[in-house]
Formats: C-alpha cells, sequence, structure tokens
C-alpha cells in the first residue's frame, strides 16, 4: 500500500526511539514483520517498542524459546523470532493461530520462515546494515498498517 522513505538510524538509541514512535500508534491485533539480516537491529526495535508500552524487564530475542509472550497493560504482545524454524508448518503445531487472535500484537523477526502459514502483517520494518549505521525501509500492508504511517 505505501512505502515511506528509508529511515537512517545511526545508533542503538535512534532504533530504540522508533520502537517508542511506533508503539503509541499500536491499538490491538497488529501484525508486524520485521525483516534484516542478524545484528540489523530488530530485537533493538521490539525493545524500544515494548520499553515504551511500559515494559520494565529484560528484552531478548526468543531465537530459542520462539516466542517470548508480554502482557503490558492489558495488551497482550508476543514476540516471535522465527530465525530456526526449518519448516513453517512447525507454526501450526505451536497454535500460531491462537496467538494472532486479532487482538494481540504480534512481532515477528524472520517472517519469510513462516511463508504461507503466517498472518498477513498490516506493516513490514526491513532493516538492513550501512556505512552510516542502519536504514529501515517500512511498507503499509493494511488499513492498520496506513494508520500505523498516518500517525507516525
Amino acid at each position: 500500500m505505501s512505502l515511506i522513505q528509508p529511515l537512517l538510524l545511526k545508533d542503538e538509541s535512534e532504533t530504540l526511539a522508533l520502537g517508542a514512535k511506533i508503539a503509541v500508534t499500536l491499538q490491538d491485533g497488529e501484525i508486524i514483520y520485521l525483516s534484516g539480516e542478524l545484528g540489523a537491529g530488530k530485537t533493538t526495535f521490539v525493545r524500544g517498542l515494548l520499553n515504551s508500552l511500559g515494559h520494565s524487564g529484560n528484552v531478548k530475542s526468543p531465537t530459542y524459546t520462539l516466542v517470548e509472550p508480554y502482557s503490558i497493560n492489558d495488551k497482550n504482545i508476543y514476540h516471535f523470532d522465527l530465525y530456526r524454524i526449518n519448516d513453517p508448518e512447525e507454526l501450526e503445531a505451536m497454535g500460531i493461530r491462537d496467538y494472532c487472535d486479532g487482538e494481540s500484537i504480534c512481532l515477528f523477526e524472520w517472517p519469510e520462515q513462516g511463508k504461507d502459514v503466517l498472518p498477513a502483517a498490516d506493516i513490514i520494518l526491513s532493516f538492513s546494515h550501512c556505512d552510516l549505521g542502519r536504514e529501515l525501509n517500512i511498507e503499509s500492508k493494511s488499513s492498520k498498517g496506513e494508520n500505523i504511517l498516518n500517525q507516525f
């Protein structure tokens, strides 16, 4: 639907701030895909988002657990890391549809690993390394995604 100009994120603090900016636009049930190579800033973005919503504990990538649940101010938020998924059908076995219930916010790192099984994204954030830090492309894929971009 819409794509905003690439953003330059010079350091970790700018990535955290971006997560906080997007956090305030979220309502309920958004599906957010986070793409990019290792170390590109996906988990740092999630940390900024969760901290802005009121989470004060540690935020780590759920590489081995696949999903890290958070309950913040009566919102259920699920942070997935699909890097180690070998077959997208593994997501069906773990009950992915129960997490993506239309009310919970779901953040998916490595969404390409869940192709054809994951629900469609509302917004896709694509992180990449560049000489000056990280570059980020944001693309909306639904009316919820458009709402995020319009408020952003």
